[in-house]
């Protein structure tokens, strides 16, 4: 490897590395506010904020990073051509071509990267976050409750109060629970009892060898009764609606011709097509003159990249519906990518053919 593309190698992996760590800060950010927000509804428990802003990040990461590696490769290859960098590698024999050897030194690492969180990765987190939530809906302590300690129930609906509690959480010994409801109260108390989960939110309080009060507190209408089982379902947390198809591994997907399962599997190896489409069409956008403000070309490769994201996401959507048969997936769409994005890459650094007038 000369002295050359190991220089041009470090400018692109450090900006590339820059812009990741810019990227990853802001969307791990906008994911941190909507965790919070679910966790104020009633749709995360608090326990699992940290474990969970780490799996959406995997989820992530195949948008975050093909945007990371055009934009970096974007400034880099434009202040080579801003100061001046690009005329001297010209006139040593260096043109635009020359620099795909460092580019792809770069690319294909990340390019599998973006493929295993793809296919493999960002499916795994996506069923362990949805496993981590149902697990922590059948347990007090992630719930929060300890022994020998009121706790509010979610959405204050209540106030339950237990003396012992298992180490896994699920049962519990000498409960006290009240709850209020239209100027009305209900006291309960039992001797033990567990909590079971009934479908994916709701979930019951199963109780043996207790009591349970009703009445006002304005009348005297009050009434007692004693029960040696009784169930209380407990106020449901909103669960993140996920679709079924997102937790499934790809290999399951590939052998399933439902059309939303074939929608999922060509969105999931769009991804990294478009990183390969992204990485060619650097080159071209980043040429620039000396001395030529090269933001305008930033905007326009932005939009390139909302456009060609935008445009697989209805294209998905439409497998998913059916409008588009299975088989085409999302061809149709990455192989005219793949067609402008080599044309403008075949004809980078190429000089216009002089016209009839000017020879004349």
């Amino acid at each position: 490897m000369s002295l050359i593309e190991r220089y041009l190698r470090r400018e692109f992996v450090s900006t590339f590395a820059a812009v990741v760590i810019i990227l990853l800060l802001v969307s791990m950010g906008a994911l941190f506010a909507d965790l919070v927000q679910e966790i104020a509804r009633g749709r995360v428990p608090a326990a699992l904020l940290l474990s969970q802003l780490g799996l959406r990040t995997i989820r992530w990461l195949p948008l975050v990073l093909p945007l990371a590696l055009f934009v970096g490769l974007l400034l880099s290859i434009g202040r080579l051509y801003a100061d001046s960098e690009m005329a001297v590698l010209f006139s040593v024999g260096v043109g635009p071509k020359a620099l795909w050897r460092p580019i792809s030194q770069l690319l294909w690492p990340v390019f599998i990267f973006i493929a295993c969180c793809s296919l493999w990765w960002g499916p795994w987190a996506s069923y362990k976050a949805k496993e981590m939530i149902d697990t922590a809906n059948r347990s007090f302590l992630i719930a929060g409750l300890e022994a020998g300690r009121f706790v509010e129930l979610p959405g204050r609906a209540g106030i339950l109060y237990v003396g012992e509690l298992a180490t896994d959480g699920t049962k519990f010994g000498k409960m006290f629970g009240l709850t209020e409801r239209d100027g009305r109260f209900d006291v309960i108390t039992a001797k033990s009892g567990d909590l079971a989960l009934e479908g994916d939110t709701q979930r019951i309080l199963r109780l043996e060898d207790g009591y349970r009060v009703e009445g006002s507190y304005d009348k005297t209408d009050y009434r007692m009764m004693h029960f040696e089982k009784n169930e209380i379902r407990v106020p449901d947390r909103e669960q993140e609606q996920k679709s079924a198809v997102e937790i499934r591994t790809s290999m399951s997907l590939f052998k399933d011709k439902n059309p939303l399962a074939q929608a999922e599997l060509h969105w999931r190896f769009a991804m990294p097509l478009f990183t390969l489409v992204l990485a060619i069409l650097s080159l071209p956008l980043a040429r620039s003159e000396p001395r030529q403000a090269h933001y305008g070309r930033l905007i326009l490769a932005f939009l390139s990249y909302l456009v060609g994201m935008n445009l697989m996401l209805i294209g998905a959507k439409y497998i998913g519906s059916s409008a588009i048969p299975s088989w085409a997936g999302l061809w149709w769409l990455h192989l005219p990518m793949f067609g402008i994005a080599l044309w403008m890459y075949s004809r980078d650094g190429k000089l216009a053919a002089p016209s009839k007038r000017s020879a004349a």
